[in-house]
């Protein structure tokens, strides 16, 4: 892990970067000296061949401009290699690490639509393998043809650099014209990008109450914000490339002007006038091809930046002492908690301590807290205040990843991802066949799973839409049991269940408080909390009343309802809200 002290992702992807910048700016030395081959073959036969007429001179500078060329064609195309492997270095060592930033990032500000970080890596990647660092890596290297332009004749030389520094401002100008539209776009493209994926995510609502035509009107105006930045951007872009071609076209002209005029007047020779305007292009060409991958610059300036800040707020925890598995003694002591990004808390002075085996039913009406109470003991929120403890040592002492292999967590809203029943439920580690049946034989959905068209081979598709409701949450239920967690979380397990799918909830709540498991239930059906030890009535955040479920239920649900006629079966116990007692 990172510590505060040292580099950040970045860093590190950078570094492993070097090797080949380093590389492939000598290579640059090599090849901009090789580059001198077409002037000095050009003054060589304007000013000895032509005048001597001698064939043989002809084909041995020839043949050696040819072999010099051939040269400097394979150090191009080895350098172009080594960028390539460069970048893929640099994507080997952060997109991991990123990918767990976005997830970290999601979780602490989950507004903030951080998911457009793994294409953030991708615009960097490619600018560290396309042209713009290419000219990058020739830029240090063109005085050498100022220089020579200078030998040549000082006015050559002060035209070349008159042209360079036009170019210059013309890119300094655009990057003040298109920075605040590359910005601007680049915002634009989250906002539609977000609009887009809660749209396609939530299609079945859409298409079920018209929400089609309002919807799209919102991702159109997103959409159209960027076109317009865009539009903007490339614009004064466009027009930036346009005058600096200009330049360098017209400054070769009048190099090869005033090299007339200096032929004329016998001060040079034609081939230092040809030589001369060869020499200027290739001085100006790095500056050139930057003004015109400007923007190409500027987003990889943009996405390095976005990087940055993600990895500076998500940075993973110091690497911590590994702690013995947990035997599920829970414990929270004077709770605050907020929603990720907030101020307020939702949670304010949770307390409680469960023995190893306990079942606890959290109870109360909606917006009580319930599932921030979840969020927070599982340590998907972050703790305000106060502290939650498993086996006495602190959430913030764990690695998240160790830890989760002993916590299980059944959210309200379940998600499901693609892949396989058995994937799903072995959490995408590898799978243990045997391991896997057993648990969903102890969450009661192995015949349900073998009903399916491929059993546990079934592919559910992205989010589980292959199945039903209930199908999915009881296939998270043997999730959140899978590998024998020490601690089990269950936020409304019984929401989208039949009578069937509420007995083999309650039997799976039995057999893991027979193993010695910790379980929390969430419900505002009290009939599924029959193994409870221990019941928290919670409003507003506050745990109104504490105690063994005999004096706290009929504290918070009403009369069950007399049955209209014979064969009715009474109904659940409806909840109410719980006077405030001291807990």
């Amino acid at each position: 892990m990172i510590s505060s002290k040292d580099s950040l992702i970045l860093d590190h992807g950078v570094r492993s970067m070097m090797p080949a910048l380093v590389t492939a700016l000598t290579f640059g030395l090599f090849i901009n000296v090789l580059l001198l081959v077409s002037p000095l073959y050009m003054l060589q036969i304007y000013d000895r061949v032509l005048s001597s007429r001698n064939e043989v001179t002809l084909i041995g500078l020839t043949v050696i401009a040819a072999f010099a060329l051939l040269v400097c064609a394979v150090l191009e195309m080895l350098r172009a290699r080594i960028l390539v492997r460069g970048g893929l270095a640099f994507d080997q060592q952060i997109a991991e690490p990123i990918f767990g930033a976005v997830h970290r990032g999601n979780l602490r500000s989950p507004e903030a639509g951080h998911g457009i970080a793994l294409r953030d890596v991708d615009t960097v990647r490619e600018f560290l393998t396309g042209p713009g660092l290419l000219a990058i890596c020739d830029a240090p290297w063109a005085p050498i043809f100022l220089g020579i332009c200078f030998v040549l004749h000082p006015w050559f030389g002060w035209m070349t650099a008159a042209g360079g520094a036009a170019i210059l401002v013309l890119a300094l100008v655009n990057e003040c014209v298109t920075r605040r539209a590359l910005a601007a776009a680049g915002q634009a493209v989250s906002a539609a990008g977000r609009t887009a994926q809660a749209t396609f995510r939530n299609g079945d609502v859409i298409q079920a109450m018209g929400m089609l035509a309002a919807l799209r009107n919102l991702w159109s105006g997103c959409h159209r914000a960027v076109l317009a930045s865009q539009a903007s951007a490339s614009d004064r872009a466009g027009l930036i490339v346009a005058l600096s071609k200009f330049i360098r076209m017209l400054l070769q002209m009048m190099i090869l002007c005033a090299g007339a005029y200096l032929a004329i007047h016998r001060e040079i020779t034609a081939g230092s006038m040809i030589a001369a305007s060869i020499l200027s292009g290739r001085a100006l060409a790095p500056v050139e091809v930057l003004v015109a991958n400007w923007k190409g610059f500027v987003s990889a300036r943009l996405s390095y930046g976005r990087l940055r800040r993600l990895d500076a707020l998500a940075r993973p925890r110091r690497e911590s002492l590994a702690l013995p598995r947990p035997h599920g003694a829970i414990e929270a002591e004077n709770l605050f908690a907020a929603a990720p990004g907030q101020h307020d808390p939702i949670l304010r002075g949770i307390s409680f301590r469960l023995a190893p085996g306990t079942v606890l039913g959290v109870v109360g009406p909606s917006a009580a807290g319930k599932s921030s109470l979840a969020r927070a003991m599982t340590g998907v929120w972050p703790v305000q205040r106060g502290t939650v403890r498993i086996d006495g040592a602190d959430l913030a002492h764990w690695d998240p990843q160790v830890l989760g292999r002993h916590v299980g967590y059944l959210p309200q809203d379940v998600e499901l991802f693609s892949g396989t029943v058995a994937q799903n439920i072995a959490r995408f580690q590898e799978i243990d066949a045997e391991a896997v049946i057993a648990v969903a034989q102890a969450a009661g959905c192995h015949a349900m799973i073998q009903e399916l068209a491929d059993g546990y081979n079934t592919q559910i598709g992205a989010g589980g839409y292959v199945l039903s409701g209930g199908q999915r949450q009881r296939i998270a239920l043997a999730r959140a049991m899978y590998a024998d967690p020490c601690f089990v979380v269950l936020d409304e397990p019984n929401a989208n269940l039949d009578t069937e799918g509420e007995a083999a909830l309650m039997r799976a709540v039995s057999a893991l408080k027979s193993r010695g498991t910790t379980v929390m239930i969430i419900t505002h059906k009290v009939n599924v909390l029959v193994e409870a030890d221990l019941v928290l009535a919670m409003d507003a955040g506050i745990v109104q009343i504490s105690g063994p479920p005999e004096q706290v239920l009929p504290s918070v649900s009403g009369p069950r309802p007399v049955p209209s006629f014979p064969g009715d079966r009474n109904e659940d116990p409806v909840l109410v809200p719980a006077q405030r007692a001291v807990g």
